[in-house]
């Protein structure tokens, strides 16, 4: 996969097992200290409908807190709100924010203050992750004359290029007309409008389903420390 770092030019206790039947005082002292930890929080923005393959697997660990944001209240997220006004959030009240396949549900302007937005709300030190249909290898299968041939099998059935471009088409037949794309991403423009929102650099990598994934990290973020978590989740951006 090809890795694309820009740079701006600006410059989450453990249970005691059962068996246990005593422990030391040093070892109930470390206990009750894992237990005080203070759990990091993610934002997962559009999230759709609760299921634990809807979050990415770095954000799945017991040291993550997940809230849900949706604009359709029929998947009953902990936040009812689209990505593009985020005015319910406080600033700096997040550690990372995770879209998948979000942004391309919003029209050209309103990704510029979503992303705004995301920036606002994360920590210092934090992050966003970000997943989107990538339009350089959809472009590719328009030119084969493979507009509607099956790209990839997904969960919710057969996808093709005109999917991917304008939104799950039987999805938006069946009246959910939260699914329709108003936009589209390559590795440049999303890299591009990260930076132009402040964000101290993005690294964007191609994915295996005519996807990208966008990392872009907060001016105090520790970026080996994402890298290595991004990693242990399956994501490695070094690649």
């Amino acid at each position: 996969m090809l890795a694309a770092p820009l740079r701006a030019s600006t410059t989450t206790g453990l249970p005691v097992p059962a068996a246990m039947e005593s422990i030391t005082d040093q070892e109930s002292a470390g206990f009750h200290e894992q237990r005080d930890i203070v759990m990091k929080k993610v934002l997962n923005a559009g999230c759709g409908p609760a299921a634990p393959d809807r979050l990415h697997p770095v954000f799945r660990s017991g040291a993550w807190q997940e809230v849900r944001m949706d604009i359709d209240p029929r998947v009953s997220p902990d936040l009812i709100g689209s990505l593009e006004d985020l005015g319910q959030i406080a600033d700096r009240s997040f550690d990372a924010v995770y879209c998948s396949h979000s942004l391309e549900h919003l029209h050209p302007h309103d990704v510029v203050a979503a992303i705004r937005g995301i920036f606002r709300i994360l920590r210092r030190d934090g992050f966003a992750l970000v997943t989107t249909p990538d339009l350089e290898p959809i472009a590719a299968l328009i030119v084969q004359g493979r507009l509607e041939d099956a790209a990839y099998q997904s969960p919710v059935g057969p996808i093709t290029a005109l999917d991917m471009l304008y939104g799950h088409a039987a999805s938006i037949a069946a009246g959910n007309h939260f699914m329709a794309h108003k936009t589209g991403f390559t590795e440049d423009r999303i890299a591009r409008l990260f930076l132009e929102a402040r964000f101290e650099e993005v690294l964007v990598i191609k994915g295996r389903s005519y996807d990208l994934f966008a990392l872009a990290l907060m001016p105090e973020a520790d970026k080996h420390r994402a890298l290595s978590e991004l990693r242990s989740g399956g994501l490695d951006f070094l690649t």
